[in-house]
């Protein structure tokens, strides 16, 4: 099991010093990536789990945020959680996340996606809200069929994106993982259809998230692909315990992310990072 750290953007803002700091702090506690959010837009009346957001949340642009990241780093690999993948145009996202992979040395082994939650969000930026899963679903071919496409180009003809003998280079140092987030029995398929993990939501309720996984998997076999190949990454806390973290492996997580300030990481760290590799 690794451990990633959530850089909380609504929480710590856009402010390039506290961000290369903080990279490098997680960096140096041997944590093996760093996560950004993403929200383009907020409104009156938005609700995060029923609660209402605050409009002037500092949500920066998660991939100019990894950048920055990478460059104020060596080794730490870079995550969304998540990149609201509807609302992006996957010809021009896979121009850009060929182009940070290979500025980074082929460290964003991270990019999580998902749908988003907020309808108003989806409707400013023209994206239909009840249509936004499938959307997905083609963004996802389109971006691997794009970025391990040759020199003759790619076609695809699909409901929302189509276009023939498309070239587009750079392309990743080698083939970009894309995981899938969400707390729906779709966002599981999608993950075990598409994905190379899944990364579901804090709140599911136990019972719940054993059945998506469960989904999730074999979603998975039923598209000819390895279920156990799946990687699982979970949210955690820095306050976790060791009983906990065992609970998480039995469970076949493979990855936990953490949220908080630095001394509190480096604790965590301190407990199960640097004794798990003697140091």
């Amino acid at each position: 099991m690794s451990f990633a750290v959530a850089y909380s953007t609504p929480t710590f803002g856009v402010d390039p010093d506290r961000l290369a700091a903080f990279a490098r702090h997680v960096e140096a506690c041997g944590f093996e990536g760093l996560y950004v959010p993403e929200h383009v837009a907020l409104y009156p009346g938005a609700t995060f789990g029923g609660h209402p957001v605050p409009t002037t949340l500092p949500y920066g642009d998660p991939l100019d945020l990894l950048l920055f990241a990478a460059a104020a780093t060596e080794r730490l690999l870079l995550g969304t959680g998540v990149l609201l993948l509807p609302y992006h145009h996957p010809v021009v996202l896979a121009k850009r996340l060929a182009t940070i992979d290979l500025l980074a040395k082929g460290r964003l082994r991270l990019l999580t996606v998902g749908l988003g939650s907020l309808p108003g969000e989806a409707a400013a930026l023209g994206v239909d809200f009840a249509s936004r899963g499938r959307r997905a679903d083609e963004a996802i071919d389109v971006l691997r069929l794009l970025m391990s496409g040759g020199p003759d180009g790619v076609s695809f003809a699909g409901e929302f994106f189509s276009f023939d003998s498309l070239c587009s280079f750079p392309q990743p140092a080698t083939p970009l993982p894309i995981h899938v987030g969400g707390s729906s029995p779709a966002a599981a398929r999608r993950a075990g259809r598409r994905g190379d993990g899944w990364f579901p939501g804090g709140l599911l309720p136990p019972d719940e998230r054993r059945r998506q996984l469960a989904i999730a998997r074999s979603a998975a076999t039923e598209a000819g692909r390895d279920p156990s190949a799946l990687q699982y990454t979970r949210w955690g806390s820095a306050t976790m315990d060791e009983e906990t973290l065992d609970r998480l492996r039995d469970e076949g997580v493979t990855r936990v992310v953490i949220g908080g300030e630095e001394d509190e990481l480096e604790r965590f760290a301190e407990r199960f990072i640097a004794r798990r590799s003697g140091g």
